[in-house]
This record gives C-alpha cells, sequence and structure tokens, in this order.
C-alpha cells in the first residue's frame, strides 16, 4: 500500500457524513425521515418521483442556494389538492420549510438546522413587503454566518446540467470552484456573499447616478479588499489540487490541469496583495461608466475557473461529452482526497445521475474509488442494477409516492 493509501486509511476510520435526515414541507415531501449509513447510498425510482429533491437538501446543510440554486420562496411544498381550488386569499404560514440532520464528523455528532421563514421588511409608512430568508441552527444555536456549517459538513455535487458546465458562460465554473474553495476556507463563502452584496449596491448606486463620491469610494475600497482575499484563496486551491493531481495521478480517469483566468488572480502571481488592492481599487473607479452602457466590469466576478485534459492537452469545452464527465469525476474525486488529507474528515458527494455518459469500466472504476474510499455519497439512478457490485457495502433506497423505502438489492 503507497503512502497515499496509507493516509487515507487512518482517516477512513473516521467517518463523517449525514447519519439522520429530515424533510418537512420539501419540494414533493411532507414530511420524509432517512436514517442513512455513513457509506454509499444508492436511491433509485422512477424520473421525477423526487430523488434529486433528497440531494438538494443535503445541499443546504453547507453554505449557499443548495445545488439548484433555487429562489427561497420555490422550494415549499406544493399541495396538490389546492391546485383545483377556487382561490381566495389565505394566510401564509411563517414557517416555509425545513430541512434538518444529525451529521456525524469522527466521534463527534453535531445537530444541523436550516428552515426559511417568511418576513416582512417595512418600506415606507404604510408599505410591508414580506421576503423569505433562510435560518440555520447548529445544536440548537442560531448562527449568524453559514460559513460556520463548513467546520462540520461540506458537500460536492455533480448534476446532469453540469455536463454542459464546460461550454456555457463563466459563472457556473465559477461557482463550481467557490464550492471547492470553501471546504479548505469556510470563509470564502462569507467573502462571496459580502462582494456579491457590495456589487449590487455599487451597481445600483451608480444606475440611478445619485451617489457621491466618497460613498462609491468607499464601497471600492471594500469591494477591492474583499476581492482580493477571494482570488487568493481560489489561487491557493488550484495550486493545492494541480500539485496534489500531479503527484496522485489517478489510474482510470484522465488527469487534469486546472488554471484561472482572471486579472486579479494574475496580479497576485507577481504583485504584493496590497498593491493588487490599490489597482483594483483604481479599476473599479475607472468602469464606472462601463456599468452605464454595458455592465462589463473586470474582476473577480469575471474570473474563469479553465480545466485541461493533461494527455490530450486539450481545454475541457472541446472534449466530448464523455470526457467533460470523466474530467469533473477526476476533480471531485482529487479534491475528496485532498481535503480528507488537509482537513481530517471527507466532503459528502452528491451524485445526480452520474452514470450517465459513462462506459461500465468507468462506472466501475468510480465506485470501486468511492469504496475504498470509505466516504459517503448519495447516488441517484433509475436502475440498481448498475450498482450490484455495492451490493455489500452500500444502502439502497427506493422513492416511490412522495416516500422513501429500504430495499435489499
Amino acid at each position: 500500500m503507497d503512502n497515499l493509501a496509507l493516509n487515507l486509511a487512518q482517516f477512513i476510520r473516521e467517518k463523517s457524513g449525514v447519519s439522520r435526515l429530515t424533510l418537512t414541507d420539501f419540494r414533493n415531501y411532507a414530511h420524509l425521515r432517512i436514517n442513512a449509513r455513513l457509506a454509499p447510498i444508492i436511491i433509485t425510482g422512477e424520473n421525477g418521483t423526487g430523488k434529486t429533491n433528497i440531494l438538494e437538501a443535503i445541499s443546504f446543510l453547507t453554505p449557499g442556494r443548495g445545488m439548484r440554486s433555487a429562489r427561497l420562496a420555490d422550494i415549499r411544498r406544493i399541495r396538490p389538492a389546492l391546485v383545483s381550488d377556487e382561490y381566495s386569499p389565505t394566510e401564509i404560514s411563517n414557517l416555509n420549510w425545513a430541512v434538518s440532520a444529525q451529521v456525524c464528523k469522527g466521534d463527534e455528532e453535531i445537530e444541523i438546522g436550516t428552515a426559511v421563514e417568511r418576513a416582512a421588511r417595512e418600506y415606507d409608512d404604510d408599505d410591508f413587503r414580506s421576503y423569505e430568508r433562510r435560518i440555520v441552527k447548529i445544536n440548537g444555536q442560531k448562527i449568524t454566518s453559514q460559513s460556520e456549517l463548513g467546520k462540520y459538513i461540506s458537500a460536492i455535487w455533480l448534476t446532469p446540467q453540469m455536463d454542459r458546465l464546460f461550454r456555457g458562460g463563466s459563472q457556473p465554473r465559477r461557482s463550481f470552484l467557490d464550492r471547492l474553495v470553501y471546504a479548505f476556507d469556510v470563509e470564502h463563502a462569507k467573502r462571496t456573499a459580502n462582494f456579491e452584496h457590495l456589487y449590487k449596491e455599487w451597481y445600483q448606486l451608480l444606475k440611478n447616478g445619485n451617489a457621491h463620491d466618497a460613498w462609491l469610494s468607499s464601497l471600492e475600497e471594500n469591494m477591492a479588499g474583499i476581492g482580493v482575499a477571494i482570488a487568493a484563496a481560489r489561487r491557493e486551491l488550484i495550486a493545492k489540487l494541480n500539485k496534489f493531481i500531479e503527484h496522485e495521478p489517478d489510474d482510470v480517469f484522465p488527469n487534469v490541469m486546472l488554471e484561472l483566468d482572471g486579472t486579479i488572480e494574475r496580479l497576485l502571481d507577481t504583485l504584493p496583495a496590497i498593491d493588487v488592492e490599490d489597482y483594483y481599487v483604481q479599476k473599479l473607479k475607472s468602469q464606472r461608466r462601463n456599468v452605464l452602457y454595458n455592465d462589463n466590469v473586470d474582476g473577480v466576478n469575471r474570473t474563469d475557473f479553465k480545466v485541461y485534459y493533461k494527455k490530450k492537452r486539450m481545454p475541457a469545452e472541446l472534449c466530448s461529452t464523455g470526457e467533460q464527465k470523466s474530467l469533473l469525476i477526476s476533480i471531485i474525486l482529487a479534491q475528496t482526497k485532498c481535503q480528507t488529507l488537509d482537513k481530517g474528515f471527507a466532503p459528502v458527494l452528491l451524485l445526480d445521475e452520474v452514470v450517465a455518459h459513462l462506459d461500465d469500466l468507468k462506472r466501475e472504476a468510480l465506485l470501486e474509488k468511492i469504496r475504498e474510499l470509505g466516504i459517503q455519497a448519495w447516488i441517484t439512478s433509475t436502475d440498481p442494477k448498475l450498482f450490484a457490485s455495492l451490493a455489500e457495502d452500500a444502502q439502497f433506497l427506493t422513492v416511490k409516492n412522495n416516500g422513501v423505502t429500504e430495499q435489499a438489492l
């Protein structure tokens, strides 16, 4: 056994993952409780039965807007009986939907709960507008920052929509990268959220044309400071993964080379962070007019995440669909191993229809790697027979009629 396997074996004994999951009014589930093993979990059922909804619920145990980036108000269960009823105004319950879980991290057990509640904000003396907000509790205590969740659980997901990750715009790739960064730097989620908030405020002030220069300058200084910290965290993660992949190449999935294509990230290659911040401030000032015309503002919110098939020296966007899926799997496997060694606990993998576009060799290789790593991976599919090699190691769940039952393969 090589050194990597020996080191990983030490952490495999320290199991991590979700041992109990409870959903309330979430998507198609009025109430659902799953007692889960810290092992591969295969969720099967017909299309449209709610398999992906379970994975989405788990994704809400981590910072952010979940694996679908859905509006909070759109997640609440729709009661079919109400569809044909004659419309009449009704009082909306304060509680919208909720997800709670018992999370294991070695010998530690943590209770995590998250819910969406409806609140009201006063706009003027006679105008109150309602909105949804997400609240999070850890061991019964309400937390002020979702980044705290990263101390206890992290998750990486692959969905069918991500099959087009390398061929679309840069925003989904940037979000995928930032989720990888969260695992190593729990403050990164807070930084990206703060930057987005500041950028929206800056953008709106410029569009409205009623902001004082001092106000704009203050926002730009804050954006530059946070933006450089975001760029630095991304660079650190890319360097870490590239080094790991170089020293620990995969035996089945293609080796990748990762790269950041962004002005701020490139400047950090040669300049101290304080100088890059000064540059960023001046850059934002010079781009104020751009916002008024085309919103083409350069910065960390335009950085692209580039992936290359190393052996072929080919950018991922030029690879076949199957190769692109294999490249994504290579990245998450490297992230999983690297995080396990670095942080002492593995991420939970959420793999929605992951075996699509994989041939038999790669499908079995992926399942074997998941089994060897001893990690919890929630995997959806319509065909349980594809996972026969995990019959002795996995937990098999069947979704039907808005409920879940455990089945033996």
